[in-house]
């Protein structure tokens, strides 16, 4: 999934350099590439005690990602907004994701070091 998420944000950084689109469908772009590059380094980091709190961290920051992307992206490219609260949700998401595998990580790493 994240590369799709990945090559999603090189279609779309293309479609917006042929096509134009602006600051916005750049913004989509780059948050697709940053959150694809993110989720590879999670779970590479973490393939071999991959915790279900980041699994489920790293699934909002897929979803998040998509909707917040999708909707700026579709903006951009076409001017409309079919749902003007993918945007706000997608990011939302992100935020949560994020959090979620920050503290997983923190309590990975305490209670490893706990036990040593």
């Amino acid at each position: 999934m994240a590369g799709l998420l990945g090559a999603g944000g090189i279609a779309v950084a293309a479609a917006a350099a042929h096509r134009g689109g602006g600051d916005i469908t750049a913004i989509a772009a780059n948050m697709m590439l940053i959150h694809a590059a993110a989720i590879f380094a999670i779970l590479a980091s973490t393939q071999h005690s991959t915790s279900r709190a980041v699994l489920v961290g790293v699934i909002a920051m897929l979803i998040g990602a998509v909707l917040f992307s999708g909707e700026l992206a579709l903006a951009g490219l076409t001017g409309e907004r079919p749902w003007p609260t993918a945007a706000p949700i997608g990011g939302s998401l992100l935020i949560v994701g994020w959090l979620v595998v920050g503290l997983a990580m923190v309590y990975r790493a305490v209670m490893g070091a706990t036990k040593a």
